[in-house]
């Protein structure tokens, strides 16, 4: 069911990042509206001065005609979205997900996360980011499932490993503790998925490999996608029992507290203290364990900050159609 009204029409600014598309995919998709798709490609210069400089004026993605609402999130969309709203004479409706560390006082509404510490009347808070991986998602998985992954017998183990970023190293240390996690999973009579994103090393990967060809029944009882055909990740989200996460992404950590299933968190060398505040609430309200050598079982309430961040939307946009001539 619809959160908006009839005929209410929604465009995202997509960023050559997947990582900012998604979140407002998710957003669209919470929302129960079927979104236009504009992406954003600022010639060079209009790139390199992103927020804080102009749009693109050449880019198809000024065009009109202007819907309702418009969704954004990453850098180089910041300008565009102020860009749509004058040119539509404030008649469309911004929101930007993220910070968009420019221009905070030109856009309807800001979402982003507790972590962010922004604040502000147009500003709106929520304990994760919104992602596309909704339980409707995880239903469809279920359903659909790799069936690498659905051929493996329970409990099923998910290890989600991230990168290096600017705040996280993985150092040797830090490959070592990763595959002894991988061992004690296999260990412990469970099934390991083991999902590597764009940013884990390879010899990282090469390691754990290597640790669980090692196990006897390793043929069995473990899935590690190489990164060819489609991602099974959304498979992952829907079967595993248990998860193990890099605290590298928060986004994987979200992700994973919307299942309401154990999700246990491995922290690489290095700190980042925005994360570390995540981290630590998630601590605190019971969300999460650090891993301690064995899988432990525990309840709490999923976090779905998709749907609220779509209830608000909808709520505001009420608002600003109700205060316009």
């Amino acid at each position: 069911m619809t959160l908006l009204p009839p005929h209410t029409t929604l465009a995202i600014l997509g960023s050559v990042k997947l990582g900012h598309v998604l979140p407002c995919v998710g957003v669209a998709r919470a929302l129960a509206i079927e979104p236009e798709m504009r992406p954003v490609k600022p010639r060079s210069l209009f790139h390199l001065v992103s927020p804080w400089g102009p749009a693109d004026p050449a880019d198809s993605a000024l065009d009109p005609p202007y819907p309702d609402i418009v969704l954004a999130s990453g850098r180089e969309t910041a300008p565009y979205l102020r860009a749509i709203s004058r040119r539509s004479s404030g008649k469309t409706f911004t929101v930007f997900l993220g910070n968009p560390r420019n221009w905070r006082r030109r856009f309807h509404l800001i979402c982003l996360p507790e972590h962010d510490r922004l604040t502000g009347g147009n500003v709106f808070t929520s304990l994760t980011a919104p992602h596309p991986r909704d339980a409707l998602a995880r239903e469809e998985a279920h359903a659909n499932p790799h069936p690498g992954i659905a051929a493996l017998p329970s409990p099923r183990v998910a290890l989600l490993i991230g990168g290096p970023s600017r705040k996280y190293s993985f150092e040797q240390t830090d490959i070592e503790a990763l595959a002894t996690i991988a061992t004690q999973i296999l260990g412990a009579g469970a099934s390991l998925m083991v999902s590597p994103s764009r940013r884990t090393p390879q010899v990282l990967i090469n390691t754990i490999q290597k640790i669980v060809q090692a196990n006897d029944d390793w043929q069995r009882r473990t899935f590690l996608w190489d990164g060819s055909g489609d991602n099974p990740y959304m498979t992952m989200l829907a079967l595993a029992d248990y998860f193990v996460v890099t605290t590298d992404s928060v986004n994987m950590i979200g992700e994973s507290i919307a299942t309401g299933k154990p999700v246990h968190i491995y922290e690489p060398s290095g700190h980042a203290q925005k994360f570390g505040h995540f981290i630590n609430e998630l601590l605190t309200q019971g969300k999460i364990r650090p891993w301690a050598g064995q899988l432990e079982n525990w309840t709490y309430e999923p976090v779905d900050s998709t749907l609220v961040i779509a209830q608000e939307i909808a709520r505001r946009f009420a608002l600003f159609r109700a205060t316009r001539p």
